[in-house]
């Protein structure tokens, strides 16, 4: 019992202490770590600005942000050493430290985030990163990111990227207050056609694809137009066959290169999702560029992951325009890669005209590497102008490169010499 007073009651007693001191300071740390700066929003801004802007300021001035808050409120600290990992660490400490960086960004240490960024390499090779910390910014100070981007980012490489990624992220917050922003700024030859609206629908496109749409359908033709329906593309391509099939399809044919340009992204996106229902879906389209645009996408997925199911299809296929075209593209991606089996399938199929542009596009293929295979098959062309041209074309560039054995199967065959 002595002996419990002597050491084991001050030890426990000891112990104690440091528990409750322990939980009161991880008490004040969580405390610490929670708090969040509060960010008056894009509008908020734009508003109390525009009341010391003349209607003529603000059409020619880029709106500015308010100086950043002198009062620092606590936030998760930065990653020690960012500068130096930024410089000169490998690729995976590097990303780990920025993101770091990103996650704890805000009105207090942007600068230090930006001089991350700042330590590396300017051109496409940091995008990544760009993104995430015009995403980031965009939530803080959009005003101020746009400025900084127009200001300091690469007008070839960067720019451009650095603007989109801002716009999409500010317009998923504060649609009007991005807009308004576009129109005041926008300074292109053509003010209908905004570059500005292209990030704008993007980050629509990711929150509420409708409304992006919409936004998207009102505006004129133009590269603007072309740009942002890009972004559209892709989430409608992630969505059910159907409802993609059904948004590209309400496409008008009065602009045919933006309708060719939409199906065959969407074709080419749901190719990897749907093989199919993309077969499917060309298959009730009217031939036409855009159709053929789609079929064009699917034979380039279809070849490279099943082309004997591929093949079959096409094989089945009713005689037209839409059979003659698959051929086509079925042929020139097969033979680059098997040309024996390419053959052995179009052996398949009597010599017609129909045939005529799809046995040109094989002797195409396989010219350079065997010339005198693509000089019989070019024989076996129905139209005597088409037969002269690919048989002409394989001859002269045989002829450069083996004029004895060239010669030679011009006079086997009885071959007038081919003209320069």
């Amino acid at each position: 019992m002595k002996l419990f007073l002597k050491f084991g009651l001050p030890w426990a007693l000891s112990l104690a202490g440091v528990f409750y001191l322990g939980l009161f300071l991880g008490k004040k740390e969580v405390a610490s770590s929670t708090r969040i700066d509060r960010v008056p929003s894009s509008s908020a801004l734009l508003k109390s600005e525009e009341k010391n802007l003349s209607i003529a300021q603000v059409q020619k001035q880029t709106l500015s942000t308010k100086s950043l808050p002198t009062t620092v409120v606590n936030s998760p600290p930065l990653p020690p050493n960012l500068l130096r990992i930024m410089r000169g660490s490998g690729v995976i400490e590097r990303m780990g430290a920025y993101l770091d960086a990103v996650r704890a960004m805000d009105r207090s240490n942007v600068q230090d985030v930006i001089g991350a960024f700042e330590a590396l390499p300017k051109g496409y090779g940091r995008h990544l990163e760009m993104k995430l910390l015009m995403r980031s910014w965009s939530a803080i100070d959009p005003v101020a990111a746009l400025e900084y981007a127009n200001k300091n980012l690469d007008e070839n490489s960067e720019k451009r990227f650095g603007v989109t990624e801002i716009l999409a992220g500010w317009a998923t917050l504060d649609k009007e207050a991005a807009i308004k922003w576009a129109n005041v700024n926008n300074s292109a030859s053509k003010p209908e056609d905004n570059p500005f609206l292209v990030g704008i629908i993007k980050g629509l496109a990711e929150k509420n694809p409708i409304e992006a749409d919409q936004l998207l359908r009102d505006l004129p033709p133009g590269n603007a137009k072309w740009q942002a329906s890009t972004f559209l593309a892709q989430e409608y391509s992630k969505k059910s066959t159907a409802e993609a099939i059904e948004w590209a399809s309400r496409f008008p044919n009065d602009d045919p290169r933006l309708r060719e340009t939409i199906l065959g992204q969407v074709g080419a996106r749901l190719a990897k999702q749907d093989t199919l229902g993309t077969a499917n879906w060309v298959l009730s389209m009217d031939p036409d560029r855009a159709s053929n645009r789609v079929m064009d996408n699917l034979m380039n997925h279809w070849v490279s992951n099943n082309v004997g199911e591929a093949s079959s299809w096409v094989s089945d296929l009713e005689e037209g325009e839409t059979k003659t075209h698959a051929m086509k593209q079925l042929t020139s991606r097969w033979s680059l890669v098997d040309p024996v089996a390419t053959a052995e399938w179009l052996n398949g199929f009597p010599p017609s005209p129909e045939l005529d542009p799809v046995v040109r596009e094989f002797v195409n293929r396989i010219s350079g590497r065997d010339p005198e295979g693509a000089a019989g098959w070019a024989l076996s062309i129905v139209d005597p102008k088409s037969k002269k041209e690919a048989l002409d074309k394989v001859l002269n560039s045989w002829e450069q490169v083996d004029p004895d054995r060239s010669r030679a199967w011009i006079q086997e065959n009885q071959i007038r010499e081919a003209g320069p």
